[in-house]
């Protein structure tokens, strides 16, 4: 069984075509997205269209939950998706789950943004006063609990990680898709950075004794037409994230 999980597109319609391709190329069984797919001030819309007709096992990030709230609470990204969504494309949005367990062939797979339990709570990395770092293992296990899933797959911070738990369980973000970069103050004012402009996924294998690995990839693409977008759309920030993959 060969999963591709995708995250963070962030309306990066550019970076996801290149990514898709990438997959073609190389072969899986299924592919998955972990959410945060459309909030930034690039293709919102055509991002939407594109992933709903693929029909792809998602679920829903912090970005798809703020984005249906109330708008004089959004942030820019949330408000320009908001602005830009058709009323189908946001009535897909509140289908989406906030976890998934796949079936079938992968039934030992969870699919979650931040947590199991949240979308806003880092899995594989740790605020501090700081900044941010890698997380430890005993707070992988922390933040792991319980979930009864032999992989447990998560986005939320845009960094490419991988932890295998005590007990096998093994949990992977794939990194971001669409935004190499980031800052937040949520706990402690931090960033994160993964310092090339590349889209990246990753691909994840189960052996024959039910065990599974993972492998990352980076993707090139024309991210110097989604910085002058983001120009365009009135986000300067996010033009030094696309370019350069840090925040400044």
């Amino acid at each position: 069984m060969r999963i591709a999980a995708i995250s963070d597109i962030h309306g990066n319609l550019a970076a996801l075509d290149a990514v898709l391709a990438d997959i073609a190329r190389r072969g899986v069984d299924l592919i998955v997205n972990l959410g945060d797919i459309v909030s930034g001030n690039l293709q919102p819309r055509a991002t939407a269209a594109r992933l709903m007709a693929l029909d792809f096992p998602t679920i829903a990030g912090n970005h798809e939950r703020q984005l249906l709230g109330d708008p004089a609470r959004m942030g820019e990204s949330d408000r320009y998706a908001r602005e830009q969504l058709l009323p189908q494309q946001l009535a897909w949005i509140e289908t989406l789950p906030a976890t998934l367990r796949l079936t079938e062939d992968a039934q030992d797979v969870l699919l979650v943004h931040g947590t199991p339990t949240s979308d806003l709570v880092y899995f594989l990395d740790t605020v501090t006063p700081q900044g941010s770092r890698a997380a430890t293992l005993g707070e992988v296990v922390q933040r792991a609990g319980t979930a009864d899933a032999a992989l447990i797959l998560c986005g939320h911070t845009h960094m490419p990680r991988k932890v295998v738990l005590p007990d096998w369980r093994l949990v992977v973000n794939p990194g971001s898709v669409g935004l190499p970069a980031y800052g937040d103050d949520h706990g402690y004012p931090h960033v994160m950075e993964n310092g090339t402009p590349h889209a990246r996924y990753a691909i994840v294998e189960r052996d024959a004794r039910g065990r599974w690995s993972a492998q990352f990839h980076v993707v090139e693409y024309d991210w110097e037409g989604a910085a002058q977008l983001a120009l365009a759309n009135g986000r300067p920030d996010w033009a030094v994230a696309l370019r350069t993959g840090r925040v400044a």
